[in-house]
């Protein structure tokens, strides 16, 4: 079974950054795409970033995009996302996501027929003005 377990949320002031780490218990970790979603409250869940399992271009929210990256490392079957001049608007829960095809952590948030295989338990960001 796989699972994943994120960290590195907290609280930060506007302008700061932080840098959010989930870890993914699969024995073929590189066989995984893996992204970044994120819900605030009273809204749906968005993507935010998500990446191949040859470590391809990386997509990203436009929302997001330059502000932040994510990558992995096979060796620690980690993820990471390095969030920097974060904004309230940032606020929100961020969820970890894993799925043998990178198309399906694309389309999940806007495709009701397409399901992923693995999500984490989440991990809180607030910004603080």
């Amino acid at each position: 079974e796989v699972q994943l377990v994120e960290s590195g949320g907290g609280l930060v002031q506007a302008g700061g950054s932080l840098r959010l780490s989930c870890v993914v218990s699969v024995f073929t970790f590189e066989d995984y795409a893996v992204g970044w979603f994120r819900q605030a409250p009273g809204k749906e869940r968005e993507g935010v970033s998500c990446v191949s399992s040859s470590d391809d271009t990386p997509y990203y929210a436009d929302s997001v995009q330059g502000r932040f990256t994510i990558s992995r490392d096979n060796a620690k079957n980690t993820v990471y996302l390095q969030m920097n001049s974060l904004q309230p608007e940032d606020t929100a829960v961020y969820y970890c996501a894993a799925d043998p095809k990178l198309h399906n952590l694309v389309v999940v948030t806007t495709d009701k027929d397409v399901n992923v295989e693995v999500w984490g338990q989440g991990t809180l960001v607030t910004v603080s003005s």
